[in-house]
């Protein structure tokens, strides 16, 4: 599979955030997500920010934690800035998950937003450890992802209910099945390791790092 990511580019970063609220039943997974963050967190890494959705609603569930946002878009790192600059309970990092995160310390619960499955599954993986290894015991790793679908024709099921004509489908996805993701997971070491919603291509990948 070509190595190809856009979100480098202003262009394709901007006509993401022109859509990414119409997502459909994307609020469906994001309330599964909050569902399966303990009360107890108080430190938690975002991979993949965004425009800072997620780490936003997680901080307006749990107003007591702290966060750090992870991107290397500037479109979206701008977009960051603009939206947390002021909180002084959120940390905006630049760094591309293409390489090894850096020393961020120790979480609660890292997540993560439609944005691992712009990475090769090799890197996929990786990160996957490196994600094991930063969590707290008992931390949790949740990922609400756009996975592959079982055949062509449901890609084509997926890609229709979003409105996007096969021609314009975005050579920066490398999708991967949940059941081969979840399988990774439990050989990393992660326990209660399952899928708690999916809708199609988009899945809520759950994982808990042993006590």
């Amino acid at each position: 599979m070509d190595d190809v990511n856009l979100w480098t580019e202003a262009a394709h970063a901007e006509r993401y955030l022109q859509i990414a609220y119409r997502i459909p039943r994307r609020e469906e997974g994001e309330a599964s997500l909050l569902e399966c963050v303990p009360t107890r967190t108080r430190r938690i890494l975002d991979l993949g920010s965004g425009e800072g959705r997620l780490i936003g609603l997680l901080l307006d569930h749990l107003p007591e934690a702290t966060g750090i946002a992870v991107d290397f878009s500037d479109t979206m790192l701008d977009r960051l800035h603009a939206r947390f600059g002021n909180d002084p309970r959120v940390t905006v990092v630049r760094h591309d998950l293409d390489a090894p995160l850096p020393d961020l310390g120790a979480f609660d619960a890292i997540v993560s937003s439609f944005a691992i499955h712009h990475l090769v599954d090799d890197r996929k993986r990786a990160l996957y450890r490196e994600i094991h290894d930063r969590l707290l015991p008992g931390g949790v790793f949740l990922n609400l992802e756009h996975v592959a679908s079982a055949t062509p024709a449901l890609h084509q099921w997926f890609l229709g209910a979003l409105g996007v004509a096969p021609e314009d489908d975005d050579p920066s996805n490398k999708l991967t099945p949940v059941e081969t993701q979840l399988q990774w997971l439990r050989a990393i070491g992660f326990v209660e390791v399952d899928c708690h919603w999916k809708w199609r291509e988009l899945a809520l990948l759950a994982a808990v790092k042993a006590p």
